[in-house]
């Protein structure tokens, strides 16, 4: 989904998509859901969430992030 289908989401819900990236506005639509706000974090494509509208940009993303601002998460 491209971002400007998501902010067009955003708008549906009463929610101003401001400036945003697209995770961190995905991450707060899910919050706005009462979802998990996990975008972004599936490990190795393991997502137990199979009816979460982002389910499949989530799973599409490269590498594995860490859940916020799409920084890479750092493995110790």
């Amino acid at each position: 989904m491209n971002m400007q289908e998501i902010r067009a989401i955003a708008r549906q819900r009463q929610m101003p998509p401001g400036r945003l990236k697209k995770g961190d506005l995905i991450r707060a639509l899910q919050r706005l859901e009462g979802n998990f706000d996990c975008f972004g974090s599936a490990r190795e494509g393991i997502c137990s969430q199979l009816e979460c509208l982002w389910r499949t940009d989530c799973l599409e993303q490269k590498g594995d992030t860490a859940g916020t601002s799409g920084r890479k998460k750092t493995v110790s």
